[in-house]
C-alpha cells in the first residue's frame, strides 16, 4: 500500500509540475504571423533552397569568366630528354651540352618551374543555355518560397481559428457544467423532499459526468492548438495560448468573378521549371557543335627554387569538337527532350487541377454559408427550447429527462454552430489562397 500511495504522489507531482511549466498567452493573429513569418523552419529550409539555386546559377559564369591557375613544381632527372629541355628552359645551355655522351647520360639536373596559366571561354554555346537553365530554376525555387510562405499563412490562420474554437467549446462546456450541477443540486433536493425518484437523480450525476469529460476533452483540444502555434513559430511547446481575436464570420459576396491566375506563384514556379527544362535540352543538343577556347602561359624557371633567370610564355587558341561519344550524348538529349515533355504536362495537369480545387471550394463556401445559417437557426430554437423546460421543471411540470435532452441539445447546437463558424471562415481562407497572385 505504501508503494502505491509514493507512486500516486509521484504521477501527481509530475502532473503538477507540468501544469506549471506551461503558461497561458494571450495572442493574436498578427503577432502569429510575424513569429511564423520570422522564425519558421520549414519557410528557411526554403530560403536556403533558393541559395543553393543561387549558387549554381553562380558556378554558371564560369562561361565568360577565365580560369587562372598558379604552380610552382621542383623536378630532379637523369632522363636525356627531361634533362636537356630543362637546361634549355634555364637558358643555360652551351656547346659542350651537345656531346652525345652528356646527351645520352645526363648528369643529375634539378629545375624549378614557376607557371601562370590562363583558360579564357570564348564560345561554349552549350554552357550558355546551361547558364540560363540554372537561372529559370533560381527563379522557380524563388516563386516555390513564396508560395511556402502563402500556404504557412493559410496554417496560421488553420491553427488559429482552431485554437478559437477550442476555446469557445471550454466556454460552452463550462456554461453547460454550471447548468448541470445547479440541476443536480436541484434534483438533491426534490428527491430529499419525495419529488424524484432516483433513477431521476442517477440520470442528472451521468448529464454532469459526460459534461466533465467533455470539458477535458476541449482543454486537450487547446493544449494541442496551442502547441502547433508553437511548432509553427519555432518556439518551445510550454505555452497555453489564448486567442485575443474572437471567433466570427467575415462572410462574402464575391464567388461568380473569382479564377484561378496563371501569374500564381505555384503555377508561375511550374511553368518556369519547364522553360528550365527546355533550355537543358537545348544545351544538350549545342554540346554536338565545337568549342572555341583561348589560353596563355607565363612561366619562370632556374635550378634554384623560387629563382627566376629564365622566362617564357605561349599564347594560343583551341577549337575542339567532340564528333563522337559512343552513343551518350544522343541518350543526354533524347532524356532531357522526355524531361521537357513530363514537365510541360505536369503543368497543364497541375493547373488544371488548381481550377478543380476552386471550383469545389467554391461550392463548400456555398454550402457552409447555408449551414451557417441553419445552425443559427437551430441555436436559437434550442436555447428557448431549454429555458422553457427549465421554467417548467422548476414549477414540477417536467420530466428531468427531458430537461436534460434540452440541455444536451443546446450545447450541441452551440458546439455546432461554432464549428460551422470555423468551417466556412477557413474555406473562405483557403479560397483567398486558390486566388493569390
Amino acid at each position: 500500500m505504501k508503494k502505491s500511495y509514493v507512486s500516486l504522489f509521484i504521477v501527481a507531482f509530475l502532473m503538477a509540475t507540468t501544469i506549471k511549466a506551461q503558461t497561458k498567452t494571450s495572442i493574436s493573429k498578427s503577432e502569429v504571423l510575424k513569429r511564423v513569418q520570422e522564425n519558421n523552419t520549414s519557410l528557411k529550409i526554403f530560403e536556403q533552397n533558393y541559395e543553393e539555386a543561387r549558387a549554381d546559377y553562380k558556378q554558371t559564369n564560369a562561361v565568360f569568366l577565365p580560369n587562372i591557375t598558379a604552380s610552382h613544381t621542383g623536378i630532379v632527372t637523369t632522363n636525356p630528354l627531361m634533362a636537356f629541355g630543362s637546361k634549355l628552359n634555364q637558358e643555360i645551355l652551351t656547346q659542350a651540352d651537345f656531346n652525345p655522351d652528356l646527351l645520352n647520360n645526363p648528369k643529375r639536373t634539378q629545375n624549378f618551374a614557376t607557371k601562370i596559366e590562363v583558360q579564357q571561354p570564348l564560345v561554349n554555346l552549350d554552357g550558355i543555355y546551361q547558364r540560363k537553365a540554372a537561372k529559370t530554376k533560381m527563379e522557380a525555387i524563388n516563386l516555390q518560397t513564396q508560395r511556402t510562405q502563402e500556404y504557412l499563412l493559410l496554417e496560421v490562420e488553420k491553427a488559429y481559428m482552431q485554437l478559437q474554437l477550442a476555446h469557445k467549446g471550454i466556454s460552452v462546456l463550462e456554461k453547460a457544467l454550471k447548468a448541470a450541477e445547479a440541476n443536480q443540486q436541484m434534483a438533491e433536493n426534490s428527491f430529499k423532499q419525495g419529488y424524484l425518484q432516483r433513477a431521476d437523480v442517477l440520470a442528472v450525476e451521468v448529464r454532469v459526468t459526460e459534461v466533465k469529460n467533455q470539458l477535458q476533452a476541449a482543454k486537450s483540444n487547446v493544449l494541442n492548438a496551442s502547441n502547433y502555434l508553437s511548432f509553427l513559430m519555432n518556439e518551445e511547446q510550454n505555452n497555453i495560448y489564448e486567442p485575443s481575436d474572437s471567433l466570427q464570420v467575415n462572410l462574402t459576396n464575391q464567388l461568380v468573378d473569382i479564377t484561378i491566375s496563371e501569374n500564381r506563384s505555384d503555377i508561375k514556379a511550374m511553368e518556369l521549371a519547364s522553360e528550365a527544362y527546355q533550355k537543358m535540352h537545348k544545351a544538350d543538343k549545342m554540346d554536338f557543335l565545337p568549342r572555341l577556347n583561348a589560353f596563355g602561359s607565363y612561366e619562370l624557371y632556374d635550378d634554384k627554387i623560387f629563382n627566376a633567370d629564365a622566362s617564357g610564355y605561349v599564347v594560343g587558341a583551341q577549337l575542339t569538337w567532340d564528333i563522337f561519344k559512343g552513343s551518350k550524348r544522343y541518350g543526354k538529349a533524347q532524356k532531357s527532350k522526355a524531361q521537357y515533355e513530363k514537365s510541360r504536362l505536369e503543368y497543364e495537369q497541375y493547373k488544371s487541377k488548381s481550377q478543380l480545387e476552386l471550383n469545389n471550394t467554391k461550392r463548400l463556401l456555398t454550402d457552409a454559408e447555408e449551414q451557417l445559417k441553419l445552425t443559427e437557426l437551430a441555436l436559437q430554437q434550442s436555447e428557448e427550447a431549454l429555458r422553457i423546460r427549465k421554467n417548467r421543471f422548476k414549477e414540477g411540470l417536467e420530466k428531468t429527462s427531458d430537461l436534460l435532452t434540452a440541455e444536451t441539445q443546446y450545447a450541441q447546437k452551440q458546439l455546432e454552430y461554432y464549428q460551422t463558424v470555423y468551417q466556412y471562415n477557413y474555406t473562405k481562407a483557403y479560397l483567398d489562397f486558390l486566388t493569390k497572385e
